[in-house]
């Protein structure tokens, strides 16, 4: 592995990246649920062994985010995971964080391949049940042909899906699959690493209000200090 794949970016390049997964937010539109309906996110993780060692962190990190969606309601978030060699699992639509949160603390890592692929299918299927606002994604591999994600990330992008890509680390296959499935699915790319934790919390929380309840959730969360929120809001003015 050569060394710019081992080194951190430096941080202009992480406000940066921060930057550009805003303005992705921001060219998506209003993303609340029509007529009252309430909006629906799906929060998938890859629960392979690679993972490990930062998984409490991570953990937490995705707590915040189910808890700001309960803040600000209107939001149903469903829970996937894959790990092992062929386990891909899926929760039920919950509103309460504290739920999600349980559920989480449940799942520990384990060996296997990434099935990002049977994730994106997923996202495609409820969908064509009922409208789904979002796909977040947290992982830091891919090891499936990146065709077939495209493809799959491309039909999300055509059924009104964005799926937002978070890369924890420097895998640079990862990166390349990760931005394309964002790029054609019209959604964004961002990288999670120790040094951008903090950031990237604001930023799920961010999301979360801007899925459940537009650009009014987001003013409610930038007064509460979130530079995130702030500054989500003001390029959406």
């Amino acid at each position: 592995m050569s060394d710019d794949r081992t080194k951190a970016p430096a941080p202009t390049s992480k406000r940066a990246e921060i930057d550009a997964f805003l303005q992705k937010v921001k060219s998506l539109g209003p993303a609340s649920a029509a007529s009252g309906a309430r909006g629906r996110l799906i929060f998938a993780l890859d629960a392979t062994m690679s993972r490990r060692p930062t998984w409490d962190s991570a953990c937490a990190l995705q707590a915040d985010m189910f808890r700001e969606a309960a803040s600000v309601g209107g939001l149903d978030i469903q829970l996937v995971y894959f790990r092992g060699l062929t386990e891909c699992r899926a929760s039920g639509w919950v509103a309460g964080s504290d739920k999600l949160a349980a559920l989480m603390s449940r799942i520990d890592c384990r060996g296997g391949h990434t099935q990002i692929g049977k994730v994106l299918s997923h996202a495609r299927q409820e969908h064509a049940r009922q409208r789904v606002q979002a796909l977040v994604f947290v992982g830091d591999a891919m090891e499936e042909p990146i065709d077939a994600l495209c493809a799959a990330g491309g039909e999300l992008g055509l059924l009104g899906v964005p799926v937002f890509m978070f890369q924890e680390g420097h895998d640079a296959v990862a990166e390349n699959a990760y931005r394309e499935i964002a790029r054609l699915s019209h959604g964004a790319w961002c990288r999670f690493d120790a040094g951008s934790a903090q950031q990237l919390r604001e930023l799920l929380r961010a999301v979360a209000a801007y899925a459940a309840g537009g650009r009014r959730a987001l003013a409610a969360l930038s007064t509460r200090s979130s530079p995130a929120a702030q500054a989500l809001l003001a390029q959406l003015k």
